[in-house]
């Protein structure tokens, strides 16, 4: 008895119940900042030049003069919890296509650098966007891992996906990664699994060119998901999702890649070398987000910053944070949350879950724990709890089912927007989506200071 689909309904159920979160349009505040405590910084840069038709993250069409003022206000907020005690040792900039427009990134960079010890930053970026020279002006800034967007090297899914004319054919897009190998510490490429046209024979193709010919340093495998406002247009274009080839594909992918010498980073990425970042909220207890649409997870907490681009350069303006959704969660739902994303990266240490929910982890845990055991997804060994083979797969199933609940949650937070969402919805069908410009960003921050002259220090939304 195939009981995937049982346990992929249960997940979603799961996932739906944590990621309910309460909204404050007015904006909700970040938790102080402990003064002992460093977190991963996230920022999420949401422009794209293109919309992938398959894409569920936030992301919003380029133009530049919006994106100049996006990268203004993101340099601002970062100011601002930096003035508000919070500290950075590690960075992860995704989105959209954080690399849109290089000078900015850097600026960022630059900014971020002379505020934070930085050991460890992390950009993504596209095929379109490796000329040695942005390349190395990254590298010069601190970035150590890039990770890009293959997606795939085949050339008939590249189509559908409407990527082939974007970036080329899957050989151009490799000759291009062997071309910057070297540049960064750790090179990962992202590939998608399990669409619909695709078969065992193009996903061979797909890993045969990964580790012959690139041969890259780590390789992140992440299944297709699908919201309701993306299921439209793949449909149209890649066809309609099938969740029963995914195991197959999985393992096939799994067998590949243990057998050519990387090991298990995640239950979806794989390296040449062990300790290589891969997932940061699997990697950090806590993370802050910064950016519309990023989120973050603080104290037993869940926030989440506004969906819209100038409800977003409103708040920052008026010298508030991003931030207008968040929820506490139980104290089950956190120890919930530990399960899973510890046991994403393979392994859980039982005696630091003990000590971190004051010895109570394994006995409120009881009925998960068990059902793993039964399942055959976990085994433990002395005081750790360690995913079978099996149980990378059911991570897999997880993880998706997890992406694909923030997912929905953006979706229905693009809905309250009806404006940008109905641009959202056009953007790629030669509409342009017309976000505020340079002079509109300018001309809010003249509003918000007159408000704030009149008003004294009393902080103003507009």
């Amino acid at each position: 008895m195939n009981i995937d689909p049982l346990i992929g309904g249960m997940l979603r159920r799961i996932n739906r119940h944590v990621l309910t979160l309460t909204e404050s349009p007015a904006g909700t505040a970040l938790p102080a900042a402990k003064s002992d405590a460093t977190h991963l910084l996230y920022l999420h840069i949401p422009y794209c030049k293109v919309l992938c038709p398959f894409c569920s993250f936030h992301r919003v069409e380029f133009r530049r003069d919006s994106t100049e003022s996006y990268f203004d206000c993101l340099r601002r907020e970062i100011q601002l919890v930096t003035d508000m005690g919070y500290r950075f040792d590690e960075l992860y900039v995704g989105g959209g296509t954080p690399t849109v427009m290089p000078a900015e990134l850097l600026k960022t960079l630059e900014l971020l650098r002379s505020l934070h010890p930085l050991d460890s930053l992390s950009v993504e970026t596209n095929p379109d966007d490796l000329e040695h020279e942005n390349l190395a002006a990254l590298r010069d800034a601190g970035v150590n891992r890039l990770s890009v967007g293959v997606q795939s090297f085949d050339d008939d899914l590249l189509k559908e996906m409407q990527r082939y004319d974007k970036y080329g054919s899957g050989k151009a897009i490799a000759d291009r990664l062997v071309r910057v190998a070297g540049i960064f510490d750790t090179l990962n490429v992202d590939i998608i699994f399990n669409f619909p046209h695709q078969t065992e024979r193009s996903l061979d193709k797909d890993l045969d060119r990964l580790i012959d010919e690139v041969g890259v340093d780590q390789v992140s495998f992440y299944p297709l998901m699908t919201v309701n406002s993306t299921r439209k247009r793949m449909l149209q274009t890649i066809g309609e999702v099938d969740y029963s080839k995914e195991r197959q594909f999985y393992e096939q992918i799994s067998e590949r890649m243990l057998q050519a010498g990387y090991k298990r980073a995640s239950a979806w990425c794989f390296s040449r070398q062990p300790g290589m970042f891969d997932e940061y909220i699997a990697e950090r207890q806590e993370y802050v987000g910064l950016g519309s649409g990023a989120f973050s997870y603080i104290g037993g907490s869940l926030f989440a910053s506004t969906f819209s681009i100038n409800h977003y350069r409103q708040l920052i303006m008026a010298g508030k944070t991003g931030t207008t959704c968040k929820r506490r969660m139980t104290r089950r739902d956190r120890m919930r949350y530990h399960l899973m994303m510890q046991l994403f990266s393979g392994s859980l240490d039982l005696a630091a879950a003990e000590k971190q929910f004051d010895g109570q982890f394994e006995h409120k845990l009881f009925p998960e724990l068990a059902a793993l055991r039964v399942i055959g997804a976990v085994r433990r060994h002395e005081d750790k709890l360690l995913l079978t083979n099996s149980g990378y797969y059911l991570w897999v199933m997880l993880m998706r089912e997890f992406f694909t609940a923030v997912n929905t949650l953006r979706d229905e937070m693009r809905h309250k927007i009806p404006e940008e969402y109905a641009m959202l919805k056009d953007a790629g069908k030669g509409q342009s989506l017309l976000l505020p410009s340079r002079a509109a960003h300018l001309d809010i921050q003249r509003q918000v200071e007159a408000k704030q002259q009149d008003r004294g220090s009393e902080d103003v939304r507009i």
